[in-house]
């Protein structure tokens, strides 16, 4: 299933048809009916007065609602006729979605800025609901530049910019250095989930924890964590546009993980937040969003560390993929409306602004000149996730662009961990799935 397109050449050629996309099939919202996105030019705003008045729909990433009221006070006290009502649009990124296609379809409704995850903004983009955001920038002189540039730019297709980074992490190994210490192992992360294998039996028998490591909810970011364990055993969801998740690298990856559940007995599966599990003690170690950090070091009654992510037995570098949430802004509100999101938007990432939502976060400074001189100070784990941002790895298509390939991915994790389903059966009906969503909704896309 292979198609020689790269990724901005893949959105660059997304046609007005592209509001076609088969989502609700897939186990999302259907975002059919937007104009395209190769037909949403850059407007002019010179002549444009912001909005009095602008919502911001967000789900509070990494817990973020009260730095996010702090922030909105801030921009309101700095830009006194503009008033940002904060909306709790859901608890995730899947439900800001819907909610985002309720109002497109109602053509009513909509915020003025709204979060946007990594697997859902470009849906938006090819469909024409958001707006590039580089004549605003150019007018505000917002400083890209100044912005990290593997955050940014996972925003930029089609030559422009759709959205600015906002909520964005990495996962990072937590681990609970007073457990590690019981256990006699050395105080550090894993260089590779082998040399974990080893240690896992010592946390056992250490009797520290119901379990040595704690698996994520396999219905929420399973797509997105276990692109590590695939990555280190040499392979991926897909490569480009080539889904390899049946091949004997990625089937053994998988058994892995299933082994360490079922036959090593050391791994568990949290029902609802392997972060809260491991702060509670309940996990020894887990994969977390760095979006999680401040609030495990708030919570955990021991002594937290963290490290880069776990390397396999092909790969031990970058195998950690990037992730979280941008800010972007609909096409089907006022120009007023715009400008005065943009202005938000350029505020939310000014350098000490960014500083402070990573302090209260744990997610990233999106700006390579925000001071953190002063929040490394409080919470020196966060120059972990900093470090680690060097060695990343852009997500696989299978993963970003396909359509509800993310919720596809979960179900197949949950049979092969939760359920003890075949992993060589699971793993080929989920290329055959995938194989399914590409010839659909992107292919035709690709060839129009």
């Amino acid at each position: 299933m292979s198609f020689p397109v790269d990724r901005r050449h893949f959105l660059a050629l997304a046609s007005a048809g592209a509001g076609t996309l088969a989502l609700a099939a897939c186990g999302g919202p259907d975002t059919s009916g937007g104009a395209g996105a190769s037909k949403t030019a850059d407007a002019d705003f010179s002549n444009v007065k912001p909005a009095a008045s602008i919502d911001f729909w967000t789900n509070h990433p990494g817990k973020s609602q009260d730095v996010e009221k702090q922030l909105i006070d801030k921009f309101q006290k700095a830009n006194p006729g503009i008033t940002v009502n904060l909306v709790t649009a859901g608890s995730s990124y899947e439900d800001i979605a819907q909610k985002f296609q309720t109002a497109q379809a109602a053509r009513s409704g909509l915020p003025a800025v709204v979060v946007l995850s990594d697997v859902w903004w470009f849906r938006y983009y090819i469909n024409g609901n958001i707006i590039p955001l580089d004549a605003l920038t150019k007018q505000l002189g917002v400083q890209v530049s100044d912005y990290r540039d593997s955050l940014v730019k996972d925003y930029q297709y089609g030559g422009k910019q759709w959205a600015m980074p906002y909520a964005r992490s990495t996962p990072l190994f937590y681990y609970n250095k007073d457990h590690f210490k019981a256990a006699g192992l050395p105080d550090r992360a894993p260089k590779t989930w082998d040399e974990f294998a080893e240690w896992a039996p010592k946390l056992a028998a250490a009797g520290v924890a119901q379990h040595a490591f704690q698996y994520g909810p396999m219905a929420g970011y399973a797509g997105w964590t276990m692109q590590n364990n695939l990555w280190g055993w040499g392979t991926g969801w897909s490569k480009d546009w080539d889904v390899t998740c049946d091949s004997d690298d990625a089937v053994a990856a998988m058994q892995w993980a299933q082994d360490s559940v079922y036959k090593g007995k050391w791994a568990g599966v949290s029902s609802k937040d392997q972060a809260d599990d491991f702060a509670a003690g309940i996990a020894s170690t887990t994969l977390a969003s760095t979006g999680s950090l401040v609030g495990v070091l708030k919570n955990a009654k021991f002594t937290v560390g963290v490290g880069f992510l776990p390397g396999g037995p092909k790969a031990s570098t970058s195998v950690c993929p990037t992730g979280g949430a941008g800010l972007g802004i609909p096409s089907g509100i006022s120009k007023e409306q715009q400008l005065a999101a943009a202005t938000f938007i350029k505020f939310v990432g000014e350098p000490e602004n960014a500083a402070l939502f990573s302090a209260a976060t744990g997610y990233m400074p999106v700006r390579k000149s925000a001071d953190m001189t002063e929040v490394l100070a409080k919470t020196p784990q966060i120059q972990t996730a900093i470090d680690q941002l060097a060695v990343t790895r852009v997500q696989d298509n299978a993963r970003v662009f396909l359509p509800g390939a993310d919720q596809e991915m979960g179900k197949t994790a949950a049979k092969i961990l939760t359920q003890q389903g075949d992993v060589k059966t699971e793993m080929a009906a989920l290329k055959k799935t995938l194989q399914g969503i590409y010839e659909k909704d992107v292919k035709p896309k690709l060839t129009a």
